[in-house]
């Protein structure tokens, strides 16, 4: 477990094969706390839930919004893991005050994506339950034309490279990997694991490899700049 890594050993973690910049951090937590926290996302009040196409997640510390988000309290078996990422010190000097806990079935993914401006420019994601392969794609207006007429590559070819990211594993996105590229993930039952696959040389599979997917909980912990107090949020005066 490398639960105890601090800022300066971040470094350690880059994945060199990959543009600038994404850090995997391979057992990251222990196998008893990912069966404490999978415990804890089960036992989440049924409304907690949201079920999207292709997958279900909960919203823990408020709802992003262009005008600002009001702040929820996190429950302690959130705070607990935010607390111990914005030691990391990834949030430009601010700490983690958002969580998405999203489910993914076998077969479930999610499409080709950038997170948006209502976030600061760093994700950190820990993996419980199952693998999943995280795919990076340059965007369709991006693409290196010498015709203005010229085909759209298909989102095949726009794929870069991908991440194989493990249980209990951690990982940070940011910088121009963060900014420049979509990210996504593709809804199948199984992955073999290619050349296209950067960080396999931090991980426990190889080139060649099939891994078939079980249910992945994802723990997505970020910071939101903007934030609202309750009264301001709702036109009223304390």
């Amino acid at each position: 477990m490398q639960a105890n890594i601090s800022a300066a050993d971040l470094e350690s973690f880059l994945i060199d094969k990959a543009p600038r910049a994404a850090y995997y951090i391979p057992d990251y937590i222990s196998d008893v706390e990912e069966e404490y926290l999978l415990r804890q996302v089960y036992n989440a009040p049924k409304p907690k839930w949201t079920q999207l196409s292709g997958r279900k997640l909960q919203n823990w510390g408020g709802l992003p919004h262009p005008r600002g988000m009001v702040p929820e309290k996190l429950p302690t078996w959130l705070q607990t893991y935010t607390d111990r990422i914005s030691s990391l010190e990834v949030f430009g000097g601010n700490r983690a005050n958002h969580v998405l806990v999203n489910e993914y079935n076998p077969g479930e993914g999610i499409m080709p994506h950038e997170d948006g401006p209502l976030y600061y420019p760093t994700v950190t994601t820990i993996s419980l339950g199952s693998h999943t392969l995280l795919d990076f794609y340059v965007p369709v207006n991006r693409q290196s034309s010498e015709e203005e007429d010229q085909v759209p590559m298909t989102e095949e070819q726009r794929n870069v490279l991908s991440l194989l990211l493990e249980p209990r594993s951690l990982f940070i996105l940011r910088e121009d990997l963060y900014k420049t590229y979509l990210h996504g993930i593709r809804p199948l039952t199984q992955d073999t694991l290619d050349h296209k696959v950067a960080n396999l040389d931090q991980c426990r599979a190889q080139v060649g490899e099939t891994l078939t997917r079980r249910t992945r909980v994802s723990l997505t912990i970020r910071h939101v700049p903007k934030v609202l107090k309750a009264a301001l949020f709702l036109g009223k005066r304390k």
